[in-house]
């Protein structure tokens, strides 16, 4: 029985630390979006600069993030998110004006059973989606009156998660901290090698962040 359950551990350590795990989504695409707080000049899963939390960012669910903890591919890339309808209240929202914004992914959404951010190659997460985007909202950065609501109408303003459309774009010049040198990069740890948060990521080896669980060997694990 002992060897039996090592045998199985085995089988899913070596699938979960295999990169195949990861989604290997489109430039541009659709994605839910959900918003959580991050405390000012915060240092997330992706070692950016402190100065990043000035400007737009969000965290990308774990799966496409392409790590389970610590940076990955994702780290650092910019997206144009572009506002839909919401996907909770009944009936759903469609809002009369069409907001964007332009965010430097800096953070991970860990892996759920049946989160927002539990979407894998083979499962879409409750709005029907392989990808969320979890903005870091309320911010300096974003106008407190980015989400469009009618609270008249349905009693609150926050409806808490909508549907968007995602579009990759280049950091410098789009993304709102490109001008400010000391929102760009990334820190470094104690002993002087830079953690992982790419300027301006364009999926080349040489400015594009490796997987940290792919590196060492750690598989992905529910949250």
């Amino acid at each position: 029985m002992l060897v039996l359950t090592l045998l199985l551990f085995c089988v899913f350590y070596v699938h979960a630390a295999d990169s195949g795990a990861w989604i290997d989504y489109p430039a541009d695409g659709t994605a839910t979006m959900t918003h959580y707080t991050i405390p000012d000049g915060d240092i997330a899963a992706c070692g950016c600069v402190g100065d990043s939390t000035k400007y737009p960012t969000a965290a990308l669910s774990q799966m496409a993030f392409g790590s389970s903890t610590a940076f990955g591919p994702s780290c650092g890339k910019c997206f144009n998110l572009t506002l839909l309808n919401t996907y909770t209240s009944d009936p759903p929202f469609f809002p009369n004006v069409v907001k964007s914004i332009v965010i430097k992914v800096t953070d991970l959404c860990p892996l759920s059973e049946n989160g927002w951010c539990s979407g894998t190659q083979t499962k879409k997460n409750p709005g029907n989606q392989y990808l969320n985007f979890d903005l870091a909202y309320p911010s300096r950065a974003i106008p407190d009156d980015f989400f469009p609501s009618n609270e008249s109408y349905y009693g609150y303003t926050d409806f808490g998660v909508w549907n968007v459309s995602y579009q990759t774009v280049s950091c410098i010049p789009n993304w709102a901290g490109a001008n400010n040198k000391a929102a760009l990069g990334s820190v470094t740890n104690l002993g002087n090698e830079s953690v992982c948060c790419p300027a301006n990521p364009t999926g080349n080896l040489n400015d594009t962040c490796p997987s940290y669980s792919d590196d060492n060997r750690l598989p992905y694990v529910f949250a």
